[in-house]
């Protein structure tokens, strides 16, 4: 499993897979100010949710990347012939796609706020939503991912899976920012993220014997 993560870790930095997210994000917050000017209490107020917005659409660009070009090169097939069942190859990919694109995220997530002119309190907010949403937008990335490989315009396809299965995601976290972390969104965020990682191996490994078959 080690060996597994550590390949995944190493793909998406070699593959840029880790790095195109991270450029995504940061133009967002740096053209967001020019496209609302440079009025400070209405960045304060829409720039949270402006961020949730390009971390969710920051999440769909590896997803053709994530299990298709294991499956194109035989991978998945020799892992199968090794004896490692397709959930603990979703399970790799998992937290190796999260780890290479959660944390840096949140990093990232620091000068973009000073770039939209952010409080602190709004910050952290922001910040705590994306530790807790960004691994259920890992899990949905993967689970589209597997389930379009071997397609024929993969991207358009992830996007209309994805975009409207992501949005409780989108409401709670941006919710969460509005409102702060007396009401239920946090625990909304969290539910929904937990239900996402619970289902994505199962889902992920189906859709690999699938597209393996």
């Amino acid at each position: 499993m080690t060996a597994l993560i550590l390949r995944e870790l190493r793909l998406a930095a070699s593959g840029g897979t880790a790095l195109l997210p991270l450029i995504f994000f940061l133009l967002v917050a740096t053209l967001f100010p020019f496209a609302v000017g440079p009025d400070r209490p209405l960045l304060a107020r829409t720039g949270g949710g402006a961020l949730w917005m390009a971390a969710l659409l920051a999440a769909l660009l590896p997803v053709d990347r994530l299990v298709e070009p294991d499956r194109a090169g035989g991978v998945l097939d020799q892992l199968a012939l090794r004896g490692v069942n397709e959930e603990a190859v979703a399970v790799a990919k998992l937290i190796g796609h999260w780890l290479s694109f959660g944390p840096p995220l949140m990093l990232a997530a620091i000068p973009a706020a000073a770039l939209m002119k952010l409080p602190r309190e709004v910050l952290l907010r922001v910040e705590i939503g994306l530790l807790v949403g960004t691994p259920g937008l890992t899990a949905l990335t993967l689970m589209v991912g597997a389930l379009t490989a071997g397609l024929r315009g993969t991207g358009a396809m992830a996007g209309l899976l994805m975009l409207p299965l992501a949005v409780p995601i989108l409401i709670f976290g941006a919710g969460m920012i509005e409102q702060g972390f007396e009401t239920g969104a946090i625990k909304l965020l969290g539910a929904v993220s937990l239900l996402l990682i619970a289902a994505a191996p199962f889902a992920t490994g189906a859709a690999i014997r699938a597209c393996r078959d």
